[in-house]
């Protein structure tokens, strides 16, 4: 099954499916929509964009996935639908997992390079998997089971949103109670990242160029691309979110990524 998604660009509707050039196809987090990439797609320029929507969420709330390689396929399965042969996969915090795990495992024909915005590269040992997998179901029972307002209030006072103030705090509360909470848990609970492999090795070997994005805020991050000697672009005035916090700036980072890795030759 495909995955609902939204194309952007210069292109007329017609045209665009004609496109030789490589697509940017862009991969939201938990919680998200493809909607959310709006801002940045619409700052790259002349580059078509794809905003996909992941299982269970925005248009494909009903969509449901067992996993990493069951939500590769149907990316996989989405881009052919749409006519896209050649493609940069950009993703944010889940969908940066989702980006990784299909840049390293999936059927990736076609893809150019890679940009992950904040996402984890995996947990080293079973334990910490362990541990990972009874937290994401604690988390999964209350958005199954209680009213989602309160729920997310409670998610975004997570360590990792620690540079939000109570105002964006607020802000995002509201943008994302409009997801159906047993659709979320399920996601949740499919690409937990105790289920996830731990993907630095196979991201070391890939032979196409690859960009980790991350706000200047988002100590956690930051000190996970220093640990790993990540290919690291730091974000100004931003934390965990950083496209959401300064879209000018990420999508500056995305068109020099991208001219530094040759795409602009290629697409003429």
């Amino acid at each position: 099954m495909t995955l609902a998604c939204r194309k952007l660009g210069s292109h007329p509707q017609g045209a665009a499916q004609q496109h030789d050039g490589p697509w940017l196809v862009w991969l939201h987090g938990l919680l998200g929509s493809g909607e959310d990439w709006q801002p940045v797609a619409g700052l790259c320029g002349d580059i078509p964009s794809l905003l996909v929507d992941l299982p269970g969420h925005g248009k494909s709330v009903t969509q449901t996935t067992c996993g990493f390689a069951d939500v590769s396929h149907q990316l996989a399965q989405t881009l052919q639908a749409n006519g896209i042969r050649q493609y940069w996969l950009a993703g944010y915090s889940l969908g940066g997992r989702i980006a990784m795990y299909h840049a390293c495992y999936g059927e990736h024909h076609g893809l150019q390079g890679l940009i992950v915005e904040g996402g984890n590269l995996g947990l080293e040992s079973d334990a910490l998997r362990q541990a990972r997998l009874q937290h994401d179901y604690q988390w999964a029972q209350r958005f199954r089971s209680e009213p989602l307002s309160p729920v997310l209030i409670d998610w975004y006072q997570q360590a990792v949103f620690a540079d939000l103030d109570s105002q964006q705090r607020a802000q995002l509360v509201a943008l994302r109670s409009n997801n159906h909470g047993p659709a979320v848990a399920d996601m949740l609970e499919a690409t937990s990242l105790g289920h996830q492999p731990w993907l630095l090795p196979d991201l070391q070997r890939l032979n196409i160029p690859y960009t980790y994005l991350c706000g200047e805020r988002d100590h956690k991050f930051q000190q996970l691309a220093a640990q790993y000697s990540l290919p690291l672009r730091t974000l100004a005035r931003a934390g965990h979110n950083a496209h959401r916090a300064n879209p000018g700036a990420f999508a500056a980072q995305v068109l020099s990524f991208l001219s530094q890795s040759s795409f602009l030759s290629l697409s003429r």
